[in-house]
């Protein structure tokens, strides 16, 4: 990835993605048309009621043109993108056991991102709503509702690949559903990653990431 920003311009403005393999490559061009955004409180997330906490910010406003290499062809591409970067020197609670993550396009223009991180009970829920001009809005666990409607078997275990994410104070009810189910990353730390779309009051795409039960 390199940064290809204008004299003036934020670094994250405009970026140039690029890999090959033997098979496989892509050159991605990614420009934003929109702030980036502090997550949690002006870029202070916590992450559990006994005080875990990262650093964290997004540009989700990018807007990608280029070109996927498949079997030898190239395939013009164009979509939206999301960039996030977060660092912390806590590790999750202790009766903490993972994750589910949301990144979400509406149509309409809004974003949201929205994570449970599990635990023993309820888990610790928190979301960001992201208005199309940049604003952006904290949301608590008694904002936002997320619910898995369908499990599905990968790599041997029981994920919960569809949700159903309300916020009532913003008449939202949506149920996502991915592109592919068995979008497993066996990694030292495996989990489900994967893009999905959704429908309901509003439509559009995103990106989820999970841990499982």
């Amino acid at each position: 990835m390199k940064s290809i920003a204008r004299a003036g311009a934020d670094e994250l403005d405009e970026l140039l993605l690029t890999a090959n393999g033997q098979d496989f490559g892509y050159s991605l061009n990614l420009r934003s048309t929109g702030p980036v955004v502090l997550q949690g409180d002006r870029g202070f997330s916590v992450k559990s009621s006994s005080g875990q906490a990262s650093y964290y910010y997004s540009q989700p406003f990018y807007q990608v043109k280029g070109a996927i290499k498949v079997a030898g062809a190239n395939v013009a591409v164009s979509g939206q993108a999301w960039l996030d970067r977060e660092w912390s020197s806590q590790p999750l609670a202790a009766n903490q056991t993972g994750w589910d993550w949301f990144s979400l396009h509406f149509d309409t223009g809004e974003k949201l991102m929205a994570f449970r991180l599990r635990d023993d009970k309820e888990g610790f829920i928190s979301a960001n709503w992201i208005a199309a001009d940049g604003k952006s809005t904290l949301l608590s666990k008694e904002d936002i509702h997320l619910e898995p409607v369908r499990q599905a078997k990968v790599d041997g275990r029981d994920m919960p690949v569809a949700w159903r994410i309300q916020i009532p104070g913003r008449s939202l009810d949506i149920t996502t559903r991915p592109l592919f189910d068995q979008a497993w990353m066996s990694t030292s730390t495996p989990y489900w990653e994967g893009p999905i779309a959704f429908q309901g009051c509003v439509s559009g795409v995103g990106y989820l990431e999970m841990t499982g039960n």
